[in-house]
């Protein structure tokens, strides 16, 4: 028995040591030189901090694009999915719902072009991003309620869209709260 026990207890001590010290001093040195110097990125408008990059937010107007439906209403400090399987009735019910919601607000959208990630919620549901076709289903609606038109619309959510990482880690993105931010700006000019 003691053969065991001690190689455990190193292991555990040595195993503190790293991931309590030395991984967590690495993390908070290398922190300073990320985008938002380790705080978050936050998003600015007209001088004032309208929300973080990294987190979802709830966009329900016509004249904004909208991020993925959450879960947990947005709420970072109660960030999870809603843990309802593919084949439960509620989530089924939920997924219906927000099909039904976004045809009402696009009109002239198939239900077969509505890309999954605009009715179902993310695991986390706080994700910011949709993808290229999540927002381009989007813009004959946004297009009308800003009286901008699909070319002005398109080469916006071109230019707000993410590559994937080197150019073959995960998909292209949009985030969404910085593609709205980008629709007020454009109305102050």
């Amino acid at each position: 028995m003691k053969q065991h026990i001690l190689p455990a207890l190193r292991l555990t001590l040595v195993c503190v040591l790293f991931f309590c010290g030395i991984y967590t001093l690495l993390i908070w040195g290398i922190a300073p030189l990320t985008p938002g110097k380790g705080e978050g990125e936050t998003v600015v408008f007209q001088g004032k901090v309208v929300g973080y990059a990294l987190e979802g937010q709830a966009f329900t107007r016509d004249d904004y694009f909208w991020g993925r439906p959450s879960a947990v209403s947005y709420n970072a400090a109660g960030s999870g999915g809603s843990n309802k399987g593919p084949s439960n009735p509620d989530y089924l019910k939920d997924v219906q719902a927000h099909i039904d919601s976004f045809l009402v607000h696009n009109p002239g959208v198939k239900k077969a072009d509505i890309p999954a990630e605009l009715v179902t919620g993310s695991g986390s549901g706080l994700d910011p991003d949709v993808s290229p076709e999540g927002a381009k289903v989007q813009m004959r609606r946004v297009g009308k309620a800003r009286r901008l038109s699909e070319e002005q619309l398109n080469v916006l959510v071109d230019r707000y869209t993410e590559k994937p990482l080197w150019g073959i880690f995960g998909p292209a993105k949009v985030n969404v709260l910085r593609l709205n931010v980008a629709l007020d700006e454009m109305k102050l000019k």
